[in-house]
Protein backbone atom coordinates (compact mmCIF):
# COMPACT_ATOMS: atom_id res chain seq x y z
CA UNK A 1 0.00 0.00 0.00
CA UNK A 2 1.62 3.59 -0.92
CA UNK A 3 1.56 6.55 1.57
CA UNK A 4 -1.31 8.48 -1.29
CA UNK A 5 -3.42 5.23 -1.05
CA UNK A 6 -3.44 5.19 2.77
CA UNK A 7 -4.18 8.67 3.23
CA UNK A 8 -7.11 9.02 0.67
CA UNK A 9 -8.17 5.77 2.98
CA UNK A 10 -7.86 7.44 6.18
CA UNK A 11 -9.96 10.58 4.59
CA UNK A 12 -12.58 8.16 3.45
CA UNK A 13 -12.64 6.49 6.71
CA UNK A 14 -13.28 9.91 8.42
CA UNK A 15 -16.00 10.36 6.46
CA UNK A 16 -18.08 7.11 6.20
CA UNK A 17 -17.82 5.67 9.65
CA UNK A 18 -19.37 8.87 10.82
CA UNK A 19 -21.85 9.58 7.88
CA UNK A 20 -24.55 6.84 7.90
CA UNK A 21 -22.92 5.74 4.38
CA UNK A 22 -20.41 2.52 5.62
CA UNK A 23 -17.19 2.59 6.05
CA UNK A 24 -16.27 -0.71 5.70
CA UNK A 25 -18.10 -1.01 2.37
CA UNK A 26 -16.10 2.19 0.77
CA UNK A 27 -13.01 0.04 2.21
CA UNK A 28 -13.85 -3.22 0.35
CA UNK A 29 -15.41 -1.52 -2.78
CA UNK A 30 -12.83 1.41 -3.51
CA UNK A 31 -9.63 -0.51 -3.61
CA UNK A 32 -11.62 -2.78 -6.01
CA UNK A 33 -12.75 0.01 -8.29
CA UNK A 34 -9.13 2.02 -8.49
CA UNK A 35 -7.79 -1.21 -9.07
CA UNK A 36 -5.00 -1.23 -6.12
CA UNK A 37 -2.93 -3.99 -5.34
CA UNK A 38 -4.63 -3.75 -1.72
CA UNK A 39 -5.11 -7.19 -0.25
CA UNK A 40 -7.93 -6.89 2.42
CA UNK A 41 -7.33 -10.36 3.42
CA UNK A 42 -3.56 -10.00 4.62
CA UNK A 43 -3.46 -9.80 8.09
CA UNK A 44 -1.78 -6.88 7.91
CA UNK A 45 -5.13 -5.08 6.50
CA UNK A 46 -7.38 -5.39 9.99
CA UNK A 47 -4.65 -3.71 12.32
CA UNK A 48 -4.16 -1.21 9.48
CA UNK A 49 -8.10 -0.41 9.56
CA UNK A 50 -8.03 -0.98 13.99
CA UNK A 51 -5.35 2.23 13.65
CA UNK A 52 -7.81 3.94 11.70
CA UNK A 53 -10.35 3.37 13.87
CA UNK A 54 -8.41 4.39 16.59
CA UNK A 55 -8.13 7.47 15.24
CA UNK A 56 -12.24 7.95 14.75
CA UNK A 57 -12.88 7.12 18.50
CA UNK A 58 -10.62 9.31 19.81
CA UNK A 59 -11.90 11.96 17.19
CA UNK A 60 -15.29 10.75 19.05
CA UNK A 61 -14.79 11.10 22.78
CA UNK A 62 -13.64 14.58 21.99
CA UNK A 63 -16.28 15.55 20.31
CA UNK A 64 -18.70 14.39 22.79
CA UNK A 65 -16.03 14.55 26.21
CA UNK A 66 -19.04 16.22 27.79
CA UNK A 67 -21.28 13.08 28.10
CA UNK A 68 -18.34 10.76 28.81
CA UNK A 69 -17.24 13.04 31.45
CA UNK A 70 -20.94 13.05 33.10
CA UNK A 71 -21.57 9.43 32.51
CA UNK A 72 -18.09 8.88 34.80
CA UNK A 73 -19.27 11.20 37.41
CA UNK A 74 -22.47 9.51 37.65
CA UNK A 75 -21.27 6.06 38.03
CA UNK A 76 -18.72 7.09 40.63
CA UNK A 77 -21.42 8.80 42.59
CA UNK A 78 -23.61 6.42 42.09
CA UNK A 79 -26.12 7.37 44.80
CA UNK A 80 -26.39 11.04 43.53
CA UNK A 81 -29.77 12.00 43.11
CA UNK A 82 -28.19 14.84 40.45
CA UNK A 83 -27.11 11.89 38.14
CA UNK A 84 -29.42 9.72 37.31
CA UNK A 85 -30.10 11.29 33.95
CA UNK A 86 -26.47 10.72 32.95
CA UNK A 87 -26.45 7.15 34.53
CA UNK A 88 -29.99 6.19 32.60
CA UNK A 89 -28.30 6.82 29.39
CA UNK A 90 -24.88 5.51 30.23
CA UNK A 91 -26.30 1.86 30.79
CA UNK A 92 -28.67 2.02 27.50
CA UNK A 93 -25.41 2.90 25.56
CA UNK A 94 -23.91 -0.57 27.12
CA UNK A 95 -27.20 -2.23 26.84
CA UNK A 96 -26.67 -0.78 22.96
CA UNK A 97 -23.16 -2.32 22.66
CA UNK A 98 -23.72 -6.19 23.64
CA UNK A 99 -25.66 -7.58 20.69
CA UNK A 100 -23.10 -6.37 18.35
CA UNK A 101 -20.18 -7.53 20.21
CA UNK A 102 -21.96 -11.10 20.99
CA UNK A 103 -22.48 -11.49 17.26
CA UNK A 104 -19.52 -10.24 16.22
CA UNK A 105 -17.41 -12.37 18.12
CA UNK A 106 -19.38 -15.58 17.38
CA UNK A 107 -19.02 -14.82 13.65
CA UNK A 108 -16.34 -13.25 13.10
CA UNK A 109 -14.62 -15.53 10.92
CA UNK A 110 -17.38 -15.69 8.57
CA UNK A 111 -17.93 -12.10 8.64
CA UNK A 112 -14.30 -11.25 7.87
CA UNK A 113 -14.92 -13.02 4.07
CA UNK A 114 -17.04 -10.41 3.23
CA UNK A 115 -13.89 -8.59 3.08
CA UNK A 116 -12.95 -10.50 -0.07
CA UNK A 117 -16.45 -9.55 -1.72
CA UNK A 118 -16.10 -6.18 -3.52
CA UNK A 119 -19.27 -6.96 -5.07
CA UNK A 120 -21.46 -7.85 -2.65
CA UNK A 121 -20.47 -4.98 -0.01
CA UNK A 122 -22.13 -2.36 -3.50
CA UNK A 123 -24.93 -4.51 -3.67
CA UNK A 124 -25.58 -4.23 0.45
CA UNK A 125 -24.81 -0.05 0.05
CA UNK A 126 -27.46 -0.14 -2.26
CA UNK A 127 -29.71 -1.40 0.84
CA UNK A 128 -28.46 0.88 3.04
CA UNK A 129 -30.05 3.52 0.92
CA UNK A 130 -33.31 2.11 1.00
CA UNK A 131 -33.20 1.09 4.35
CA UNK A 132 -32.34 5.10 4.94
CA UNK A 133 -34.99 5.93 2.45
CA UNK A 134 -37.85 3.84 4.51
CA UNK A 135 -36.71 4.59 7.84
CA UNK A 136 -37.18 8.48 6.86
CA UNK A 137 -40.90 7.56 5.87
CA UNK A 138 -41.87 4.99 8.05
CA UNK A 139 -41.99 6.94 11.74
CA UNK A 140 -44.65 7.46 13.18
CA UNK A 141 -46.43 11.16 13.87
CA UNK A 142 -44.55 12.47 17.65
CA UNK A 143 -42.01 11.07 19.00
CA UNK A 144 -39.29 11.10 22.30
CA UNK A 145 -36.53 12.54 24.22
CA UNK A 146 -33.63 10.74 24.66
CA UNK A 147 -33.94 10.74 28.17
CA UNK A 148 -36.88 8.65 27.91
CA UNK A 149 -35.15 5.59 26.01
CA UNK A 150 -36.06 2.63 27.71
CA UNK A 151 -33.61 -0.33 28.31
CA UNK A 152 -35.79 -2.70 25.22
CA UNK A 153 -35.20 0.51 22.92
CA UNK A 154 -32.00 0.52 23.39
CA UNK A 155 -31.67 -3.45 23.39
CA UNK A 156 -33.30 -3.11 19.44
CA UNK A 157 -31.14 -0.55 18.56
CA UNK A 158 -27.87 -2.75 19.47
CA UNK A 159 -29.77 -5.52 17.21
CA UNK A 160 -30.24 -2.92 14.26
CA UNK A 161 -26.00 -1.88 15.07
CA UNK A 162 -25.62 -5.84 13.96
CA UNK A 163 -25.94 -4.94 10.85
CA UNK A 164 -23.63 -2.75 10.13
CA UNK A 165 -21.07 -6.42 10.41
CA UNK A 166 -22.19 -7.10 6.76
CA UNK A 167 -19.87 -4.84 4.23
CA UNK A 168 -21.70 -2.05 2.78
CA UNK A 169 -24.16 -1.69 5.72
CA UNK A 170 -23.55 1.10 7.88
CA UNK A 171 -23.30 1.47 11.76
CA UNK A 172 -23.99 4.87 12.00
CA UNK A 173 -26.79 3.92 9.36
CA UNK A 174 -28.52 1.28 10.99
CA UNK A 175 -28.56 2.64 14.79
CA UNK A 176 -29.52 5.98 13.49
CA UNK A 177 -32.54 4.14 11.87
CA UNK A 178 -33.33 2.34 14.73
CA UNK A 179 -33.65 5.19 16.92
CA UNK A 180 -35.33 7.20 14.56
CA UNK A 181 -38.17 4.25 14.21
CA UNK A 182 -38.36 4.34 17.89
CA UNK A 183 -39.27 7.64 17.83
CA UNK A 184 -36.14 9.75 18.43
CA UNK A 185 -35.32 13.04 16.09
CA UNK A 186 -32.98 12.54 13.75
CA UNK A 187 -30.04 14.45 16.36
CA UNK A 188 -30.60 11.72 19.23
CA UNK A 189 -30.33 8.82 16.86
CA UNK A 190 -27.26 10.02 15.77
CA UNK A 191 -25.72 11.53 19.08
CA UNK A 192 -27.35 8.04 20.50
CA UNK A 193 -25.70 6.53 17.53
CA UNK A 194 -22.19 7.94 17.85
CA UNK A 195 -22.15 7.05 21.45
CA UNK A 196 -22.71 3.77 21.53
CA UNK A 197 -20.19 3.79 18.87
CA UNK A 198 -17.27 4.65 20.71
CA UNK A 199 -17.20 1.61 22.93
CA UNK A 200 -18.06 -0.66 19.88
CA UNK A 201 -14.81 1.28 18.34
CA UNK A 202 -12.80 0.74 20.82
CA UNK A 203 -13.41 -2.93 21.57
CA UNK A 204 -12.75 -3.77 17.94
CA UNK A 205 -9.04 -1.95 17.97
CA UNK A 206 -8.23 -4.08 21.14
CA UNK A 207 -9.37 -7.15 19.61
CA UNK A 208 -7.29 -6.34 16.84
CA UNK A 209 -4.41 -5.41 19.35
CA UNK A 210 -2.26 -8.82 19.21
CA UNK A 211 -2.16 -8.64 16.10
CA UNK A 212 -0.82 -4.81 15.92
CA UNK A 213 2.04 -6.37 17.92
CA UNK A 214 2.71 -9.52 15.80
CA UNK A 215 2.91 -7.27 12.88
CA UNK A 216 4.76 -4.59 13.68
CA UNK A 217 3.64 -3.05 10.07
CA UNK A 218 0.75 -1.66 11.80
CA UNK A 219 2.38 0.63 14.34
CA UNK A 220 4.35 2.12 11.11
CA UNK A 221 4.60 5.59 10.45
CA UNK A 222 2.33 5.17 7.61
CA UNK A 223 -0.48 3.53 9.54
CA UNK A 224 0.14 6.53 12.52
CA UNK A 225 -0.14 9.56 9.78
CA UNK A 226 -3.27 7.30 8.06
CA UNK A 227 -4.54 7.02 12.14
CA UNK A 228 -4.28 10.96 12.54
CA UNK A 229 -5.59 12.11 9.15
CA UNK A 230 -8.67 9.66 10.16
CA UNK A 231 -9.13 11.33 13.32
CA UNK A 232 -8.93 14.94 12.05
CA UNK A 233 -11.55 13.93 9.41
CA UNK A 234 -14.19 12.53 12.07
CA UNK A 235 -14.03 14.92 13.58
CA UNK A 236 -14.99 17.28 10.98
CA UNK A 237 -17.23 15.07 9.87
CA UNK A 238 -19.36 14.53 13.43
CA UNK A 239 -19.74 18.21 13.86
CA UNK A 240 -21.03 18.68 10.13
CA UNK A 241 -23.33 15.43 10.61
CA UNK A 242 -24.80 17.22 14.12
CA UNK A 243 -25.00 20.18 12.43
CA UNK A 244 -27.03 18.38 9.84
CA UNK A 245 -29.69 16.52 11.74
CA UNK A 246 -30.27 19.84 14.00
CA UNK A 247 -31.23 22.02 11.25
CA UNK A 248 -32.82 19.09 9.07
CA UNK A 249 -35.32 16.96 10.85
CA UNK A 250 -37.12 16.74 8.09
CA UNK A 251 -35.80 14.50 5.33
CA UNK A 252 -32.53 14.23 7.29
CA UNK A 253 -31.54 10.83 5.90
CA UNK A 254 -32.40 11.47 2.44
CA UNK A 255 -28.76 12.89 0.51
CA UNK A 256 -26.96 9.91 2.40
CA UNK A 257 -30.14 7.25 0.91
CA UNK A 258 -29.87 8.98 -2.33
CA UNK A 259 -25.85 8.65 -2.59
CA UNK A 260 -25.68 4.70 -1.13
CA UNK A 261 -28.30 3.57 -4.05
CA UNK A 262 -26.33 5.63 -6.57
CA UNK A 263 -22.53 4.62 -5.32
CA UNK A 264 -23.54 0.97 -4.70
CA UNK A 265 -25.40 0.50 -7.96
CA UNK A 266 -22.52 2.29 -10.17
CA UNK A 267 -20.02 0.23 -8.29
CA UNK A 268 -21.54 -2.97 -8.70
CA UNK A 269 -22.18 -2.15 -12.25
CA UNK A 270 -18.24 -1.78 -12.50
CA UNK A 271 -17.38 -4.46 -10.54
CA UNK A 272 -19.40 -6.63 -12.63
CA UNK A 273 -20.05 -5.27 -16.24
CA UNK A 274 -15.88 -4.08 -16.14
CA UNK A 275 -14.70 -7.74 -15.76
Amino acid sequence: MTGLQAIVLAIVQGITELFPISSLGHAVILPAILGWNVDENAEGFLPFLAVMHLGTAIALLGYFWRDWYAFAGSVVRFRDPAGAADRRLFWRVVVATIPAVVIGFLFEKKLKAGFAAPTLAAAFLVVNGVMLFFAERLKRAGGRPLSELSFIQALIIGFWQCLALIPGMSRSGATMSGGYLLGLSHEDSARFSFLTATPIILGAVALEAPKLIKHHTGFGVLSLVAGAVAGVTALVSVWALMRWFKTHEVKGFDPFALYCGLAGAGAFAWLVLGK
